[in-house]
């Protein structure tokens, strides 16, 4: 009978201690604060694939043993999107080529992408003679699903290359040639065998798989059947990462939520919209786009807000970087989503690393460095009063 007391004794008694520890645990964060995550209303079978591709991206490491390099940049997908968020100037990449749209000249070279690390025994890559390059600061990877369904009929609506409508604003696709291992969308628009390409800097990529592959195979020297060429010797390799993992980390990219809005009621925030759109950010940082079919139904036929047209724009000399990459010119640049963007220190370790490369280390620093098709707007910007222009910080910050 003791022993039996004793039992319930100590039962109470850890009972006590985990109700007591548990006042300590934190909670889980509101979904408004977090980047990664599933879209909301998969099915079983696709939450399962989401998983899948979410261990893959985030916690397959590789190393000499697994298929690493032998030149490369990085060990892992998520070593450079923490929590699927921005990268920091210590995961930026360099991208190298030339300053003409006639294709890059030196992908015998190891373009265009330079490797600077390296397993032991070999050497990591440096820029050859004549070579530009510019410096890459890996975006956030939230809510691409979403662009990746926009349709290129939308985008081409939105193109206006002769600046017809006379507002300053010229914005064009990026039309490159398929990679031989992709099948363009059903509705796809072809312009003399080239397509429009929507992701990356320059919006070189054409679609998540795209993505995808080039990063396995330029970011960690890993090859696959959709890209088995070694980036040091050229040669044909044994695939290194099989197609159901790039399946997989396609489906997670696709699959991943939107960015939420934080405050969108609050006074302030809505002040700093009106701003926004009066100042004319809103003519190439769209609020509202809208996807096409897709097999996934909680990504089908939704309307959604990026804050991006899709199209490359002339952003002026201060951000030309003498690179290019399909038909962008060396100063254009794909308008950048924007959703997302106030929770970017929470990957990049508290601070802010805007632009294309990272240079601009807050809202104010970037929009001054727009220039080109921008420059009426950053002009406009100048003249707002202090109170204007911090509401219209707080609503960047909200997105």
């Amino acid at each position: 009978m003791k022993n039996y007391y004793k039992r319930i004794i100590i039962g109470l008694c850890c009972f006590s201690l985990i109700l007591s520890c548990s006042k300590f645990i934190p909670g889980l964060p509101p979904d408004t604060d977090i980047l990664d995550g599933p879209v909301d209303g998969l099915t079983y079978a696709q939450n399962a694939q989401f998983l899948a591709g979410d261990k893959a991206f985030n916690d397959e490491v590789f190393n000499t043993t697994n298929g690493l390099g032998p030149i490369f940049v990085a060990t892992s997908c998520g070593s450079c999107h923490a929590g699927d968020g921005k990268g920091t100037p210590f995961t930026t990449l360099t991208r190298f080529g030339q300053s003409d749209e006639s294709g890059n000249k030196f992908l015998h070279l190891g373009g265009p992408q330079l490797q600077n690390r390296a397993i032991p025994g070999y050497t990591p890559e440096s820029i050859p003679a004549g070579a530009t390059f510019s410096k890459f600061t890996p975006p956030a990877n939230t809510g691409l699903g979403f662009i990746e369904l926009v349709s290129d009929s939308s985008i081409l609506a939105l193109a206006d290359p002769n600046d017809i409508n006379g507002d300053g604003i010229s914005g064009v696709p990026n039309w490159r040639p398929l990679a031989s291992y992709l099948t363009p969308a059903a509705n796809a628009i072809t312009q003399n065998g080239k397509y429009i390409h929507r992701f990356g800097k320059k919006a070189a990529a054409y679609n998540l798989l795209n993505q995808t592959v080039n990063a396995y195979n330029q970011d960690m020297g890993i090859s696959s059947l959709l890209s088995p060429t070694d980036i040091l010797t050229g040669n044909i390799t044994d695939p290194e990462v099989s197609l159901k993992t790039i399946e997989n980390v396609v489906a997670y990219l696709q699959m991943l939520k939107a960015p939420i809005q934080r405050d969108p009621s609050n006074a302030r925030v809505l002040e700093g919209k009106k701003v926004f759109a009066q100042i004319g950010c809103e003519n190439c940082h769209k609020e509202n786009l809208t996807t096409g079919y897709s097999p996934v139904e909680a990504l089908s036929y939704k309307t959604f807000h990026p804050y991006t047209d899709l199209l490359l724009h002339d952003m002026g000399s201060q951000l030309d970087d003498k690179y290019t990459e399909g038909s962008a010119k060396t100063y254009e640049w794909r308008t950048p989503a924007l959703w997302g963007l106030g929770l970017s220190p929470n990957s990049q370790g508290g601070m802010y690393y805007l632009m294309h490369d990272g240079r601009a280390t807050s809202m104010e620093a970037a929009i001054g460095m727009h220039g080109g098709e921008a420059t009426n707007s950053v002009t406009k910007y100048n003249l707002l009063s202090q109170t204007q222009k911090e509401s219209l910080i707080l609503f960047l910050k909200s997105l």
